[in-house]
């Protein structure tokens, strides 16, 4: 398989269903910034105190993937049958949430991102994270949207919060309060 099409070469790229569009439109910006999510998602998996995760998040990369796909269909024209994103799939999330959280102790501040450089590559995740959905929902007040991929993205940045203080309380890395 040819990685480049000569297609893109003027500013435009192809939907699933043949529709060609600006690079610049929202539907490319929103699948665009899912795909730089699912990178900075792999930096996470990546991170040693990650290792007994590994398999949720690959699943989540995988999710993160057909959330893609759905944002790079032409919701009109398109006939590829992709997944849709079950409710079960965002209850693994608040499953993973949950089980996290039992482990910490409460949250009484807002804390700084940082402290150990697998917490950073967290908080840089969640960040990117929160700019998918903004973006998607964006998207979704123009365009049909799946609602399953904006409540998913949304629990995502939950998800990724919470692993960001479970890798600082695993870590025994320092949690910054916030100090106005």
């Amino acid at each position: 398989m040819k990685v480049y099409t000569k297609t893109g070469d003027k500013g435009t790229t192809g939907l699933l269903g043949g529709t060609r569009v600006s690079k610049s439109a929202l539907r490319i910006e929103s699948y665009g910034t899912v795909d730089e999510l699912n990178s900075h998602m792999g930096m996470v998996r990546d991170q040693p105190v990650n290792a007994s995760l590994v398999d949720e998040l690959i699943n989540i990369q995988n999710t993160l993937f057909v959330i893609g796909s759905h944002l790079a269909s032409d919701p009109e024209k398109s006939k590829v049958v992709i997944p849709d994103i079950e409710n079960s799939q965002i209850e693994k999330l608040e499953k993973a949430i949950d089980r996290m959280d039992a482990e910490l102790p409460e949250m009484r501040n807002f804390v700084l991102p940082g402290g150990h450089i697998s917490v950073s590559t967290g908080h840089i995740a969640r960040c990117v994270c929160r700019r998918a959905e903004r973006i998607v929902t964006g998207l979704a007040a123009q365009e049909p949207v799946e609602d399953g991929v904006t409540i998913y993205l949304n629990r995502l940045s939950d998800y990724l919060f919470v692993l960001c203080r479970w890798m600082t309380h695993r870590l025994n890395a320092p949690e910054v309060p916030w100090k106005p």
